[in-house]
């Protein structure tokens, strides 16, 4: 390697679809250095402690426990290594959790590969990064004005809260299933799920209930 490679930041990506990774991967190869990928908390716990990057990019859900089990796992014994959430998630639940569990970081997959690359350099400096809204956030939580969650969103699975969030936030099902890499069919299902749970009638209810809660 380089003296210029030898330069660079080490990141290590971890997400659960193997298409995000890849284009992670294309956004920000040419800035710092990719050495290594997983797909679940198993091999991304193995990974990180193995080859020692600089920044671990996180996605925040995972099949298998999420970006919090990965954290718990790593983070007391590698303090060195600095983790920034990526996700699709913007729930303030998800973001402030995953800043309580030691991430330096939080940026969703809206963002674009320069601006990445900058989170990951302002990371890997010792620095706080999050997209814009999401440092709101965090602000509220040091200030003690946590947003309250509604009860009725424990009722809810995880992609189910995602599915929420796109739909209130004005996402057609196939820009959904886009977005969360599944089908238009089961984006349908899930949003059913979600306006029986929460016991409402259509998209625009649901709208407004999830703009209420802090949703969108």
């Amino acid at each position: 390697m380089s003296e210029q490679g030898e330069q660079q930041i080490r990141v290590f990506i971890v997400d659960d679809h193997c298409v995000v990774r890849s284009g992670v991967r294309a956004e920000i190869g040419d800035t710092v250095v990719v050495v290594g990928e997983a797909g679940d908390v198993a091999s991304a716990v193995s990974g990180v402690r193995t080859l020692q990057p600089d920044v671990v990019l996180l996605d925040v859900h995972l099949p298998d426990g999420g970006g919090r089990a990965i954290l718990d796992a790593v983070a007391p014994s590698h303090p060195h290594i600095r983790f920034l959430a990526l996700s699709v998630s913007d729930s303030p639940d998800d973001v402030l959790a995953i800043v309580r569990a030691g991430a330096r970081g939080y940026v969703t997959k809206a963002i674009t590969g320069p601006d990445l690359c900058q989170a990951i350099a302002r990371v890997h400096a010792g620095d706080a990064y999050f997209s814009p809204r999401l440092a709101v956030y965090v602000l509220d939580a040091f200030r003690g004005t946590d947003p309250v969650p509604h009860p009725d969103l424990d009722r809810l699975t995880s992609r189910e809260r995602d599915v929420l969030r796109l739909i209130a936030a004005g996402y057609t099902y196939p820009e959904a299933a886009t977005r969360l890499h599944i089908s238009s069919r089961t984006i349908e299902t899930h949003a059913a799920a979600v306006l029986r749970k929460l016991q409402l009638s259509n998209r625009r209810e649901l709208a407004r209930w999830a703009k209420a809660n802090h949703l969108t």
